[in-house]
Order: C-alpha cells, then sequence, then structure tokens
C-alpha cells in the first residue's frame, strides 16, 4: 500500500497536484479513500496520455495495400464470391461440439455498461429482452448455457466483467434469480478496470467531487487485461479451457458458444486459434460499423469513420459492397494468446478518444459544473484492436437475423422493439421452414410475437427435433 508521501509525490511529479486541494477539508474517511483510488491510477502514463490524446487530436492513417479480409460466409452458394472461401462446415460443426464435450470452451460477456441510454437505472444485462416474456438479457444467456449443457452434459464456465458502477448490482441480480439455474461455482464475476477522464482543453485528470477523482471504464479492450489480472485466465487453465467465447451483453440473438465457429477458429488450417471474430454483411455502404479489413498480412477492424467513402461505396460486379464486412463484437480467443499478450511488456493496444459532457466540480472553487458541451476526455480501448497480434486470424460470417439483435438506442434502430422484432423474425423463419404456418402482415413480416428460448433452440437445427404445432394464430404471443 502507498504511503500519503508516495501519493503525494507521484501527483507531483505529472503536476495533477489539485487532486488533493480539498484533501484537508475532509473526514479522514473520504481522505483516505480518496488517496487509496489515486494510489490505484496508473499516474506515471497520464503525462504522454495527455499530450498524444488530449492536446493533441490522433490522426488514423490507412494502412497501405488495405483489402476486404478474406472470410467464412455463412452459406455455401456464397464462396468464391469476393473474398468468400469454401469450408466444410460440417466437419467445423463437429470440431467445434468436440471442444464444447471436452470442457475446453469457456463463455465471456463484457457486461459493464448501464441502461442508461435505455432509460433504464441499472447494468444493462439486467434490462428486459425477451421478445413475450420480458426475461433479461443475462436470463436469455444463462438459459443458452443450460441448452449447452441440455446437449453436451458441460457446465460450461461463464465468466462476466462488470464494472465498479454496476458489479454490485450485477451480483445481486445474479443473487436474487438464483443464478437462473446454473452452477453458481461455474459463473464468475470480475470487474474491468478504469482510467482518469480528463479535461478537455487542460488534460488536468477532473473530480467527480473532492473526495472521488473522475474515471470511466478502460473499454472492452480492457477486458484481456481484466481477465489476467482477475485470476480468470489461471482458473480458465485449471479447468481445462483453451477457448474463449467473447460476446457483448447487448444482443439477445447471440449464440453464447457456435460450434461452426469455434471449430473455424481452433481446427480450421488458415487459423492460428488465437482470435476469430464473426462478421455480418453490411446493411448499407453507410452503416455505422466497424469493417474487417486486411493490410500487412493481417487481420483487423478498421473504423467506419475512418475508412474513406469511395473504399465504404466500392462494389464488385454483381453490385455487392467490396468493402462488406461489418463487425458485430463476437470473437473466439485462445487463453494462451490472452496470457500471452497480457504478459508481453510491451502489449500496448492502442487508446480511442471520445469527448464526452463529465459532471465535475471546479478545481479552485469546489463548486458543482453541470456542462451543457463537450468538457472531458474519455480515453478507452477496443478488443478487436488485438487482432493484428495474431499470427493468422479468420472472419466467419453469421446471419444478420440469425445472431444480431442487439439493444443499444430507447427507440429506432438497435432499440428493444426492432430486437424483438428480429427475434420473432429468426423464429418464424425456422418455424415456417420446418413445416409450421405463420401468419404474415401485408408487408411479409410476421403477424404474431414468438419467442423461442435459446435453451429450447439455438440453432434451425435444433428446431428439428421439437414437438411443432401445425400453426400460429394471427396476433398470437408464443413462447416456446
Amino acid at each position: 500500500m502507498s504511503s500519503t508521501s508516495d501519493v503525494l509525490a507521484r501527483l507531483s511529479a505529472v503536476k495533477q497536484d489539485h487532486l488533493v486541494r480539498f484533501a484537508h477539508e475532509l473526514p479522514e474517511d473520504q481522505r483516505a479513500a480518496l488517496l487509496a483510488q489515486i494510489a490505484s491510477l496508473d499516474l506515471e502514463s497520464l503525462p504522454s496520455l495527455v499530450k498524444d490524446y488530449v492536446l493533441n487530436k490522433p490522426v488514423f492513417s490507412l494502412p497501405p495495400g488495405l483489402e476486404p479480409a478474406p472470410y467464412y460466409p455463412s452459406t455455401a452458394a456464397r464462396a468464391g464470391t469476393g473474398t468468400a472461401r469454401p469450408y466444410d462446415r460440417a466437419a467445423m460443426w463437429k470440431s467445434g461440439e468436440d471442444l464444447i464435450r471436452a470442457g475446453k470452451v469457456a463463455a465471456f460477456v463484457v457486461a459493464g455498461g448501464q441502461g442508461s441510454r435505455l432509460g433504464y437505472d441499472g447494468p444493462k444485462g439486467c434490462f428486459t429482452a425477451g421478445a413475450v416474456t420480458g426475461k433479461s438479457l443475462f436470463q436469455t444467456f444463462a438459459e443458452n448455457l443450460l441448452g449447452v449443457k441440455d446437449r453436451y452434459g458441460v457446465d460450461v464456465p461463464w465468466y462476466i466483467m462488470t464494472s465498479p458502477l454496476n458489479h454490485e448490482a450485477t451480483t445481486s441480480f445474479f443473487e436474487s434469480h438464483k443464478f437462473f439455474g446454473l452452477r453458481r461455482d461455474r459463473v464468475k464475476f470480475f470487474p474491468q478496470g478504469v482510467l482518469p477522464s480528463l479535461d478537455i482543453k487542460t488534460g488536468n485528470v477532473l473530480l467527480t467531487s473532492k473526495h472521488e477523482v473522475a474515471t470511466n471504464p478502460d473499454g472492452h479492450g480492457g477486458s484481456l487485461k481484466a481477465l489476467v489480472v482477475s485470476g480468470a485466465i489461471r482458473e480458465m487453465k485449471s479447468l481445462g479451457v483453451t477457448h474463449i467465447s467473447y460476446f457483448q451483453v447487448d444482443n439477445p440473438n447471440v449464440r453464447v458458444l457456435d460450434p461452426v465457429f469455434l471449430g473455424l477458429h481452433a481446427a480450421n488450417r488458415e487459423s492460428s486459434s488465437e482470435m476469430s471474430s464473426k462478421m455480418v454483411t453490411k446493411a448499407n455502404a453507410e452503416e455505422k460499423v466497424g469493417v474487417f479489413c486486411k493490410a500487412r498480412g493481417k487481420v483487423e477492424v478498421i473504423e467506419y469513420s475512418d475508412l474513406p467513402v469511395d473504399l465504404q461505396r466500392e462494389t464488385l460486379a454483381d453490385g455487392s459492397l467490396r468493402f462488406l464486412a461489418g463487425s458485430i463484437a463476437i470473437h473466439a480467443i485462445g487463453v494462451e494468446f490472452v496470457e500471452r499478450l497480457v504478459n508481453d511488456a510491451k502489449f500496448q493496444l492502442p487508446y480511442h478518444r471520445a469527448e464526452k459532457k463529465i459532471p465535475c466540480i471546479d478545481p479552485t472553487s469546489g463548486a458543482a459544473i453541470t456542462p451543457t458541451s463537450n468538457n472531458g476526455v474519455k480515453l478507452e480501448r477496443f478488443v478487436f484492436d488485438a487482432l493484428v497480434f495474431a499470427k493468422d486470424s479468420i472472419v466467419y460470417e453469421t446471419d444478420r437475423v440469425e445472431e444480431f439483435a442487439p439493444i443499444k438506442n430507447a427507440t429506432g434502430a438497435d432499440s428493444p422493439e426492432s430486437s424483438k422484432d428480429l427475434q420473432t423474425l429468426r423464429a418464424a423463419r425456422w418455424l415456417e421452414r420446418a413445416g409450421v404456418a405463420i401468419p404474415k402482415k401485408p408487408d411479409g413480416s410476421p403477424d404474431c410475437v414468438i419467442e423461442l428460448s435459446p435453451r429450447t433452440a439455438c440453432f434451425e437445427e435444433h428446431v428439428k427435433a421439437m414437438k411443432l404445432p401445425k400453426a400460429i394464430e394471427r396476433g398470437a404471443k408464443v413462447t416456446m
């Protein structure tokens, strides 16, 4: 534990002494908490961060020789089009199933976000997602894992990365719901790291109050370090886990463990089994998603704002987009890969700069400030930036309806309403192809609401084993 004199010396060395300007006014417990918080921060990196990301904005340079990333298509008919490669889906499915059955795969969700954009005061994973039942996102993922246990007889370890802001609320939610029927010793929680929030003009660290430094989560890129620091990687290795199925908390249609994807990641000869990714075909050239590209022999994600418009709009002879592979934040990651990267002293993911309105106090008077314009800079890291450290990284296409129904916004695109529509559409598609009559609206969309539990069916293949009705009534709300 650092002494008070050590903390003060560190602050002075990086010219952030204002953080303790009001310390003499504080009760002993608040003063001790403030000093402990400051001591936990990487103060020594602040001068370079302020110089590179606050006083100067990073300038992105497009990598030379940029090309669309090769990918494995969701249907065999796509192979040979553009950069789509052929593969044996049945063989990959079996390889992935063998990994799951042998207990070689852990599930990992990054769940540090709050539901504030949805008008919900709580962890986003607790937000209602079921199209009919209103079950939470966390329960949806738990049912996914229960389905895996039903099919393969394996209690898959599930690691949940929270944030300091929602850690207690998340763990309490699981306790109150009796872990949704999962084995408690197979569900592990740990918070991600934080970074100090910085004044946009000066680079000074902001204070939330006289006794608390303003911080922000270090982004989903911080998950790699958190996996190691928390002991999760060590525990995975003790359990015999060799691969991690990574996903984010806002997508109820995600396949928590996908045998085909895991097989391609771990068994395909063109993969180094270090880090692989899923994609969806972009809805249009201007869709605001990162794009999988290849440059200097490495797969990487180029953010939509960094990809020149002429490249975004470039098409093939058949009219399809040339740069079509949109990132949806689903990855398969090797345990050894994470451990090797994080333990390498030279390993650093780049920071990404975001300008935000950050409530704080005046560092001179201590008066509260509620900003009306962006007054601060938050820095975060993105997990996809680790792709370039993998020797050979593969990209696998998933169908947008099948596996991408995110809940990000209160209304409109990527909202609870659009997610429920997609959940229904996926279920209706599977049931109709299995012979169930589905009522339709004039536009062809289902005239009903269907919620198909991932414990019941995570793939269309699972529906074939179900006892199905001959038809669903118009306007019905159905759960299966």
